[in-house]
């Protein structure tokens, strides 16, 4: 891979990563902390992306990235290293299937992404334990999510 194009995957993959949070602006407030959460189709996540992180790009398979932000006294935030287990369901009383999380890190800015398998249109739960603070209990993030694939 020619250097021009490593750095165009790695400004991709940083942007990406940066933006999934954001984008849905999904994210659940625990005292000076951000935990942000976004789930996405793989299929959408460009290729070059895709093969630098070893992600299946698929229309049968989501990402799921978790990323920490703590709020600072001066109103800015700067990313937190942390950690994050946790479980999917449909909404029709299936038995959870463990999330198997996997830390990136770019720049300098650290998530925890997790690969899994979508049904389509059917409602997913996701229900995390995201432990930003060793010395604090891991907080609780629960949401809904419907998937589709794009055929």
């Amino acid at each position: 891979m020619r250097i021009r194009d490593h750095l165009a995957a790695l400004a991709m993959s940083l942007a990406l990563l940066l933006t999934l949070p954001a984008q849905a602006q999904q994210f659940e407030q625990v005292g000076d902390y951000q935990i942000h959460y976004s789930a996405v189709n793989t299929s959408f996540l460009p290729k070059a992306v895709a093969r630098e992180h070893g992600i299946q790009r698929s229309q049968v398979m989501a990402l799921l990235n978790v990323s920490v932000l703590k709020e600072l006294e001066d109103g800015s935030t700067r990313p937190v290293t942390a950690s994050v287990e946790g479980r999917i369901a449909g909404l029709e009383g299936d038995d959870p299937t463990p999330l198997s999380f996997r830390s990136l890190r770019i720049d300098d800015i650290p998530s925890q992404v997790a690969v899994f398998r979508i049904h389509e249109d059917e409602p997913m739960r996701f229900d995390l334990r995201v432990r930003y603070d060793r010395n604090a209990e891991p907080a609780e993030v629960s949401f809904i999510q419907r998937f589709y694939i794009d055929r």
